[in-house]
């Protein structure tokens, strides 16, 4: 009987695994330390945890293979075939920088060397009409060159292909003809959209990580059948979705990002099961924080991002924010005396000084040991922690430079790093025009719990929800998640001259294509729910909103009213005198994947008693004796008042004086934040 769900989320240390019996909606983790080769410590932790893959429905993997592909630069040689004169476009880029004051700190240099970009003749223009055909035998003498030199993928990104792209077809015809067996993206497939550095540069990636990723899911797809599994592999993207190995190896730069997409996720199902359609995700781990947000339960999405800064990825993403805030961050002092909390980190090794490894200066993990907050292991006792170094290290690096008391230099470290998560939060939520005060905070991770109602307080959002599994919640993401495709196409016309029917016969096609390839998935008909919007903008600007697109289009002052309202939301103004624009015609393409729900468990009344008491010191100013709660013990309906700590394998649960938690049936812990 096929009655399992299994996600896997590799991360750098850990490969955390969810496995979800559809029967009866109960979950179990299991975690194992990840490998060199992903693929084995996946098989190491499916073995650890005993699942027989035969019974399994749903195999869901959220992967960093192409995010890490990027970082380090372990890509095959790709090439690049351009339109004459254009070659240096994605090394030109914007010719901005991530840093503007930084006169000696230069942009990474682009994946495909100088040498590697050859050219050809060929010209269609903004209007999409062919001015000049493809110069096929220079198009053959390219192609040659690159098969002497043993590329083993190609972009090819001509100019205003993305109104018409036949010269790219044939280009790719040529090169499939001349060099059998290696992957080649097209602009025009790729990202059919203006702006050729961002078109160009999103080819690029896409065709650098194609073999990458397409040898990977085959190798993974391999070793999972031959233990008996005997569906699809699904490979979570980064616009929130799922998509199979048939669509990999044609969008593999859609894979960059993977990883953080599925807390995202997670977090926003989480809160709506606990009944808040706004909810900002605080995902906490050992080196970083991902910070996301949701919105009358829809995540909010972005174009605009990157692996590495100056060359984007075009692909829709769901916008998360990362900043370098987690366990194993480093309290450190500035050349002006400040004290300062990160984006260094102690990482997995040597880890906190409380590891006993060999580091000696002090991380937030060391500040919560200081405090009481953590006890003395971590992941189930597999990880001993030890107070006496975790003192030394505050003592050393922050109590005596700063002439504070050992508590007050541990108060001072997670200050300092709540006000980091706080700031992070703000970008994502107040500097868009949301509200704090109108969202849940769900705060998860391994060290999202311990900080999660300090920067509710600080942003006076009323509520914290810290799910069953906190340390394994981004691979619960990975099963909550629909096959999904986006698509676009540029559409510049004036508002004010668009015909609804132009624009719904424009959609049409885009359906279609959509259609085929759900169809291609094995997606059924009944199974596929389409999503519209358009990226409008006032005449002038470059920068554009996606506004909700209704299903026939019959009316263009309606688009029109909901950008004014949107705008206004946005940047709390609208200008309804000003003509609007049309910029891009999106569509999201779901296959529904059935879900299995989560168990529901009934209060019984239980009031368990703590496993211990120890001394806490929630602020700098004395300590408070605080019951220490296992997770596994708390029942449905059960209500705390703080000071109380709730203990877990993967993770600490810190319910600070002056609140209320409550378990609800789903079995997560709903804090009440008083001011």
């Amino acid at each position: 009987m096929q009655n399992l769900r299994v996600a896997v989320d590799v991360g750098g240390t850990f490969t955390d695994i969810c496995i979800m019996d559809e029967t009866t909606g109960l979950i179990r983790i299991e975690k194992t330390a990840s490998s060199a080769d992903p693929i084995d410590g996946i098989m190491a932790g499916v073995e650890k945890a005993g699942i027989e893959l035969d019974r399994v429905a749903l195999f869901s993997h959220g992967t960093t293979v192409a995010t890490n592909a990027l970082i380090t630069r372990r890509l095959p040689r790709t090439a690049m075939v351009c339109t004459k004169g254009f070659r240096d476009v994605i090394e030109i880029r914007r010719a901005n920088k991530e840093d503007l004051w930084d006169t000696y700190k230069d942009v990474v240099r682009p994946y495909v060397p100088r040498r590697d970009r050859l050219v050809v003749v060929e010209r269609v223009d903004t209007q999409g009409n062919i001015v000049t055909p493809l110069d096929e035998e220079g198009a053959r003498n390219v192609a040659r060159i690159l098969k002497r030199r043993g590329v083993e993928a190609v972009a090819v990104c001509f100019m205003n292909a993305y109104m018409n792209g036949a010269n790219e077809r044939r280009m790719k015809e040529i090169l499939e003809e001349e060099l059998p067996g290696v992957p080649v993206s097209i602009s025009s497939e790729v990202l059919p959209e203006i702006f050729e550095h961002e078109r160009f540069s999103t080819t690029v990636a896409n065709a650098a990580l194609s073999p990458v990723v397409v040898s990977y899911t085959a190798r993974l797809g391999e070793r999972l059948k031959q233990e008996g599994y005997q569906r699809d592999l699904l490979l979570l993207h980064t616009g929130g979705g799922v998509m199979t190995p048939n669509s990999v190896k044609d969008f593999a730069a859609r894979l960059a990002g993977s990883g953080i997409a599925a807390g995202a996720i997670a977090s926003r199902h989480i809160a709506m099961l606990c009944g808040y359609r706004n909810s900002i995700g605080l995902d906490m781990g050992g080196t970083s924080t991902d910070v996301s947000m949701a919105y009358e339960g829809n995540l909010r999405v972005t174009k605009d991002w990157y692996v590495e800064y100056g060359y984007p990825i075009r692909f829709s993403s769901i916008e998360v924010l990362t900043i370098g805030a987690g366990g194993g961050s480093l309290a450190w002092t500035d050349e002006a005396g400040s004290l300062r909390n990160g984006p260094q980190s102690a990482g997995a090794y040597p880890g906190p000084a409380c590891y006993g490894n060999g580091n000696t200066q002090p991380t937030n993990t060391d500040a919560n040991v200081v405090l009481g907050r953590l006890g003395t292991s971590l992941a189930g006792g597999k990880i001993t922690l030890d107070p006496a170094l975790a003192e030394a290290a505050v003592r050393k690096g922050v109590a005596e430079p700063f002439g504070l008391e050992l508590h007050a230099a541990a108060d001072a470290i997670i200050r300092v790093a709540n006000a980091n998560m706080s700031d992070a939060v703000r970008l994502i939520s107040i500097s868009r025009g949301y509200d704090p005060r109108d969202f849940a905070l769900v705060a998860f991770g391994g060290a999202g719990a311990l900080h999660g109602v300090a920067i509710a307080r600080e942003l006076s959002i009323p509520t914290v929800i810290v799910p069953p599994n906190p340390g394994v919640t981004s691979a619960l993401g990975c099963l909550l998640v629909d096959i999904q495709h986006d698509f676009s196409e540029s559409y510049l016309k004036a508002a004010a001259e668009a015909d609804p029917a132009d624009i719904e016969a424009a959609f049409a096609r885009i359906e279609a294509e959509a259609i085929n390839r759900l169809a291609h998935e094995g997606v059924a008909a009944d199974d596929v729910i389409l999503q519209r919007s358009i990226d409008m903008m006032y005449q002038g600007q470059w920068r554009s909103l996606a506004v909700s697109a209704p299903r026939p289009i019959t009316s263009v002052p309606a688009l029109i009213e909901e950008f004014h309202r949107e705008h206004a939301r946005e940047y709390n103004f609208r200008r309804d005198d000003a003509p609007v624009g049309l910029f891009r015609l999106n569509l999201k393409a779901i296959g529904v994947v059935p879900k299995a729900e989560l168990a529901v468990h009934e209060p019984t009344g239980r009031t368990p008693e703590p496993v211990l008491r120890r001394p806490v010191w929630f602020d700098a100013e004395q300590s408070l004796d605080t019951p220490v709660y296992n997770r596994d013990d708390l029942p449905a309906g059960l209500e705390l008042q703080g000071p109380a700590i709730v203990e877990q394998v993967d993770s600490t649960v810190l319910i600070p004086p002056g609140t209320t938690a409550q378990v609800d049936k789903y079995l997560n812990i709903i804090i009440r934040v008083k001011d």
